[in-house]
C-alpha cells in the first residue's frame, strides 16, 4: 500500500507543477481535468501525510519506552502509543478505501429518466412523486437541473420525464437509483380502499462528451415537429421539437422543452450519446458480473431495487436489505442515508474484489 501511496504523492506533485506552467490555461478543458485530478489526489495525500506523521510518532514513542527510565515519561509514552495505534488503524481503513479505483464516471453530470411502469394512472402519479423526491434532493445538494423532455399523464404525474443534473460527483451519488421502484398504496382512484402495487423505472446515465462515444452522425436521422404539452400548454407554432433516431441501434430520443430547435437538438444529442454509452457500459458490467455477481452495481436495469410501502410508512432497498420507517421524509427528498449506505456497500465489494483477484 505504501508504494501506491508514494506513487499517488509523486503524481500529485507532478500535476501541481503542470498547473503552475505559464501556458497551463491555454487549453481550458485540459486545465479543468488536471485541476480536478489535483483536488482528488490532494485528499489522499493529506491523509497519507498524517499517516506518515503518526507512524513516525509511534516509532518515537517506542524508542522512549526502550530508553527512558523516568516512569512519568514512560507512562506518557504508553498513553500516546495507545492513541497513535488507534489513529493509525483509522487512517489505514481510510487509505484503503481511498485507494479503491474510482468509477471514472462518478464525477460526471447525468441524464435522469423516470418512466411510469405497470399500474396505469397510479404508476404515472408515482413517477411524478419520484421526480419530486429527486428534485428536492438535487436542490438540497445545490446541483443544477434542466428539463429535457416530459410527457404528462392525464390523471397527474408523468408517463415519462427526462432531465439533466450537473454538479459535483452527481453520477457517483445517484447512479444507484437506476432500476425499478415499486410503490404499495391505496390509489386515489380506488373506491374500495384496496392496496395496489405499481412501479416506475429510473435510469441514471452519465453525461458524456463526443470523444467518449463513437457516434457517426450519418447514422442519425433527425426529425422535427411542433412541441406540445398536456391540455394544449406550451404549444409551439414552429417545429422546434427534435427527435433523433440512431438507425443501427434503434435508440430514439426526443426533446421538446426549449423553444429553440438548435438547443433541443443539442440536448437530444447529449441524451443519445449517454444512452449509447450506457449500452456499452452495461455490456462491460455484464462481463464483470459473470465473474462475480455485484450486489449494488447490477447491469440489469430491470431489477426491482426499492419498495415504498405507504400503509406501513416504510421504504426498503432490496439490494442491501435496508429499511427506513419515515416514508414521508424520504419522499420529501431525504434519500441521503440510502445513497451513503449504497456507496459503502460498493466500497466493501470493491475491497473484497481487490483481495480476491
Amino acid at each position: 500500500m505504501i508504494e501506491k501511496l508514494e506513487a499517488v504523492k509523486s503524481r500529485f506533485e507532478e500535476v501541481g507543477q503542470l498547473l503552475l506552467q505559464p501556458d497551463a490555461m491555454a487549453d481550458m478543458k485540459e486545465y479543468s481535468k488536471l485541476n480536478k485530478e489535483y483536488k482528488d489526489l490532494e485528499k489522499i495525500v493529506n491523509v497519507y501525510n498524517e499517516y506518515v506523521t503518526v507512524v513516525q510518532n509511534i516509532e518515537s514513542s517506542k524508542h522512549i519506552l526502550q530508553t527512558e527510565k523516568d516512569e512519568e515519561f514512560r507512562e506518557m509514552a504508553k498513553m500516546e502509543l495507545l492513541e497513535l495505534g488507534e489513529r493509525k488503524e483509522q487512517l489505514d481503513e481510510e487509505l484503503k478505501i481511498m485507494l479503491i479505483p474510482k468509477d471514472p464516471d462518478d464525477s460526471k453530470d447525468i441524464i435522469m429518466e423516470i418512466r411510469a411502469g405497470a399500474g396505469g394512472d397510479e404508476a404515472a402519479i408515482f413517477a411524478g412523486d419520484l421526480y419530486r423526491m429527486y428534485d428536492r434532493y438535487i436542490d438540497a445538494k445545490g446541483w443544477k437541473k434542466e428539463l429535457i423532455n416530459m410527457s404528462e399523464a392525464s390523471s397527474g404525474g408523468f408517463k415519462e420525464i427526462v432531465f439533466s443534473v450537473s454538479g459535483e460527483d452527481v453520477y457517483g451519488a445517484l447512479k444507484f437509483e437506476s432500476g425499478v421502484h415499486r410503490v404499495q398504496r391505496v390509489p386515489v382512484t380506488e373506491s374500495q380502499g384496496r392496496v395496489h402495487t405499481s412501479a416506475a423505472s429510473v435510469a441514471v446515465l452519465p453525461e458524456v462528451d463526443d470523444i467518449d462515444v463513437n457516434l457517426d452522425m450519418k447514422d442519425v436521422r433527425k426529425d422535427t415537429y411542433r412541441s406540445s404539452g398536456a391540455g394544449g400548454q406550451h404549444v409551439n407554432k414552429t417545429e422546434s421539437a427534435v427527435r433523433l433516431t440512431h438507425i443501427p441501434t434503434g435508440i430514439v430520443v426526443e426533446c421538446q422543452d426549449g423553444r429553440s430547435q438548435h438547443k433541443n437538438f443539442d440536448k437530444a444529442l447529449s441524451v443519445l450519446r449517454s444512452r449509447m454509452y450506457e449500452v456499452e457500459k452495461s455490456k462491460q458490467d455484464a462481463e464483470h458480473a459473470s465473474k462475480r455477481k455485484s450486489l449494488v452495481g447490477s447491469a440489469d436495469r430491470s431489477d426491482k431495487i426499492r419498495t415504498y410501502n405507504y400503509p406501513q410508512g416504510r421504504v426498503t432497498d432490496h439490494r442491501i436489505g435496508y429499511s427506513q420507517h419515515n416514508l414521508p421524509t424520504v419522499m420529501d427528498g431525504e434519500i441521503g442515508e440510502f445513497v451513503e449506505r449504497l456507496r459503502i456497500a460498493e466500497y466493501s465489494e470493491k475491497m473484497d474484489e481487490s483481495i480476491s483477484f
